[in-house]
């Protein structure tokens, strides 16, 4: 066709000319069967089964590609629905097995983030632990895979990263006047002063921190620094690697005097990445996450950090036995973990309460007869039972506790509601001492059960449209050559263009009104906001011992524009706690928008879903009334195609709602910059109250010009730019189909190879899909069977019942 540009005046999706690319090798047999050992037998079985579809399914999409390849080799030009069909062949033969799920433990300091990690992984120390002082000083990921030993790799911080934490730590430490002794000593007690000189220490050693920012770029850290940035340490055994990784990621005492040298660059490391060889408990494709409860000072951890979160599918939100009832952090990293659904990848969040070995048997009798007017329950005789009943209760409280924040901030159909686990109690301790506790009432097992059956959910799933998706794909490539000049093809390929451009009109007009659900809830936020801002900034500028150690972590809050994060302290974020009152009213709303169940009136998938059924539902009824059942092969792939190539919508989607969340902070961000600025060059007397009174005046000019107003504005144009380019990529989808749905008259396809054999294996492969379906459903049922025919478990040894 000579010409390529669509009905609404744009190229359809451009087609790469890379087509002699070959594909990627395919995985050892081997390689494959290892990958399994962390599921049980049956499991094991859908597994293979899924595993073999979908090797057979890569097979043959290579062989076809090799071929198309060969007969296009020699031409001069090739023809642009060949192109596609050549690219949509390798995209399919290249395309990853399964994404990994990323699990993230996300805790504040001696939660047991990394113990449990421990135990899942079978390793009993292998991550730091310490009790109740910090132990991982960065995000630390643990995955298995087919390596053949144990590898980590540390990742540093750029030079160009280093440089701007160098340069905000000096200004943080920079003093142009001499102070008393009282003042000196509430400056050396800030913590934001304590973990500037402690980092300057430990890369450049003692009196770094009376250094400026030039003489520290010419000084010479302690230890070499890799030029790479990246350290890897490889290990045979488990506890080798653990040694060698250790230094570098434990936090160490501030009073520390070792000399370990891999202890000197820990403040550059900005992330690890570990990989287990061949576990037989976490399966590989599963990404365990430990993540630091309050983010970091440096701008690129600090990102990172939230990255991290909103990439994860699943939080879990790690609090021990003792603090889980109440305290600021814990109620910090649950709106943490809750906004992740709403701006990121999250689709299911846990409390996992850990420690819960722990308990004081006349404390916990006491408490009973409190509590319900007796002594104690008779049917208590032992620590064993009042934790097992303990724990219970702590489980139906918090979920109900659990259950009711999150129906607050999302909508009411959303997944996560529907979890039968909420709650999890779960013993590091007794899963390895089992003294008290069965290994099974650790929870350790189900936690690991959850990460499997995720797991394979998400393969079979993948797997299904993998084959679904080649089978269309050999269709149309079988169909290729045989096909004929049909009467009247311009013809009806302009009624279904004419039926398009009305749709997407439609489509257009429906994402406009489910953005508009927004309006009313941004503005009765912005109200409530502009109402309660000076409560909210007195909160946060007060400290319970006044300005005493206050003074450079609130410069530090102004060098980073409004936010400061440290391991000890928690998080300050003025922009999020000044857009508070805003995202409590929007919440519901807005997941509403970005959610995928149920259709209703706010919810945009199904719009989209609607759109594709509708063009779908007429090349069918075009394709009946014209003729094309002649090419039945062509049509049923090109409905299938509308499906593949809107599908990747919702990726979009996803990507871009959170800067469509994020835009209110944003937004006030960039209004208070010069505030912050002006705030942080505040120095000599009384400096701390003087920072405090810079911000509010910068506070109240910008509400009384407007800003929580223009952070509205902000929103609404992120929502305007959403919905222009999903309208976009409708209709370069529809151009791609358009193209493809023309035929030989228009020299878009030539005579290609004979790929039946190819096709009718192909064939195969996709009527199996419900077979392995159907084995997988009656393994389960039998093992359902075998559990409830089993006995159950006693107690430990030693334990009564």
């Amino acid at each position: 066709m000579a010409e390529m540009k669509d009905v609404f005046g744009q190229e359809p999706h451009p087609v790469e000319d890379d087509l002699y690319k070959e594909p990627m090798r395919k995985r050892r047999k081997s390689d494959r069967d290892q990958r399994f050992r962390a599921f049980p037998s049956v499991e094991q079985s859908a597994l293979k089964e899924y595993e073999k579809l979908e090797s057979r399914t890569r097979r043959v999409l290579s062989n076809t590609y090799q071929k198309l390849i060969q007969s296009v080799f020699l031409d001069d030009s090739i023809p642009n629905g060949v192109k596609y069909l050549i690219n949509r062949l390798l995209a399919l033969i290249e395309k990853p097995t399964v994404d990994p799920i990323y699990i993230g433990l996300f805790g504040s300091t001696g939660a047991g983030k990394s113990s449990l990690i421990n135990a899942i992984i079978q390793q009993a120390m292998f991550l730091p632990v310490s009790g109740e002082s910090i132990c991982t000083s960065c995000i630390v990921q643990v995955s298995s895979g087919c390596c053949a030993q144990y590898e980590a790799k540390i990742h540093l911080l750029s030079d160009q990263e280093w440089r701007e934490e160098l340069k905000n730590l000096t200004k943080l430490l920079h003093r142009t006047e001499e102070l008393g002794r009282e003042e000196a000593d509430a400056w050396n007690r800030d913590e934001a002063v304590e973990e500037a000189t402690w980092k300057l220490q430990m890369i450049y050693g003692n009196g770094a921190e009376s250094k400026n920012y030039e003489e520290l770029l010419r000084a010479k850290p302690k230890r070499k620094i890799p030029t790479s940035r990246v350290i890897t340490l490889k290990a045979e055994e488990a506890e080798e690697l653990s040694i060698k990784l250790d230094p570098y990621i434990r936090t160490q005492r501030r009073d520390w005097d070792g000399e370990a040298t891999e202890m000197h660059i820990w403040p550059l490391i900005k992330h690890v990445e570990v990989t287990l060889p061949k576990s037989d408990l976490i399966p590989e494709g599963v990404v365990l996450v430990d993540i630091p409860g309050t983010g970091d000072f440096n701008s690129k951890r600090d990102e990172m950090w939230k990255k991290t979160i909103d990439k994860c599918s699943v939080i879990w939100v790690i609090s021990d036995i003792e603090r889980v009832s109440g305290g600021r952090a814990h109620e910090d990293l649950l709106n943490e973990s809750i906004k992740a659904c709403q701006r990121g990848f999250c689709g299911d969040v846990a409390l996992v309460v850990t420690k819960t070995d722990k308990l004081h048997l006349p404390e916990y009798l006491r408490y009973c007869a409190g509590f319900t007017g007796m002594w104690a329950s008779q049917a208590i005789q032992s620590q064993r039972e009042a934790v097992l009943e303990r724990n219970e209760m702590i489980k139906l409280q918090r979920t109900r506790i659990l259950k009711e924040k999150l129906k607050r901030k999302l909508p009411a159909d959303f997944k996560v509601l529907e979890a039968s686990d909420l709650v999890y109690t779960v013993s590091a301790q007794e899963y390895w001492q089992q003294a008290l506790l069965t290994e099974e009432e650790t929870e350790i097992p189900k936690l690991r059960e959850y990460v499997r059956k995720r797991l394979l959910d998400k393969k079979r799933r993948t797997v299904t449209k993998y084959v679904t998706e080649a089978f269309g794909l050999l269709l149309l490539t079988d169909s290729f050559s045989s096909t004929q000049n049909l009467p009247n093809e311009h013809l009806h390929t302009s009624v279904l263009r004419r039926f398009a451009e009305e749709k997407v009109e439609l489509l257009e007009k429906a994402i406009g009104q489910c953005f508009a659900c927004m309006e009313q809830p941004l503005q009765e936020g912005v109200r409530t906001a502009r109402t309660s801002y000076r409560c909210i900034l007195r909160a946060c500028l007060v400290r319970s011992k006044g300005n005493q150690g206050f003074h450079q972590t609130l410069k530090a809050v102004c060098l980073k524009n409004g936010i400061y994060a440290s391991r000890t302290l928690a998080r300050i974020d003025l922009n999020e706690a000044l857009t508070q009152p805003i995202y409590d009213q929007i919440d519901p709303v807005f997941g509403s928008i970005f959610r995928t169940g149920k259709p209703t009136g706010s919810a945009l998938m199904p719009h989209i879903d609607a759109f594709k059924h509708s063009l779908q539902e007429k090349m069918i009824e075009i394709g009946i009334r014209s003729g094309w059942k002649y090419d039945s092969c062509k049509n049923n792939f090109l409905i299938q195609e509308i499906s593949a190539i809107l599908g990747g919508l919702e990726g979009h989607i996803l990507r871009r709602k959170r800067r469509v969340y994020e835009s209110l902070t944003a937004s006030v961000q960039s209004d208070l910059k010069l505030c912050y600025e002006e705030a942080a060059q505040i120095t000599g007397k009384k400096a701390c109250e003087r920072m405090k009174d810079a911000i509010r005046r910068g506070v109240d000019r910008q509400v009384a010009e407007g800003m929580f107003e223009r952070a509205q504005e902000r929103m609404q144009h992120q929502f305007q730019q959403l919905k222009t380019g999903i309208v976009e990529k409708v209709k370069g989808s529809i151009a791609t189909m358009l193209t493809l749905a023309l035929s030989q008259g228009d020299g878009l396809y030539k005579e290609l190879a004979d790929v039946g054999s190819e096709y009718k294996e192909m064939e195969k492969l996709h009527r199996s899909l419900r077979e392995v379906a159907e084995n997988a459903r009656l393994r389960k049922g039998m093992q359902e069977f075998l559990l409830r025919a089993s006995p159950s478990k006693a107690g430990p040894p030693g334990t009564s019942l």
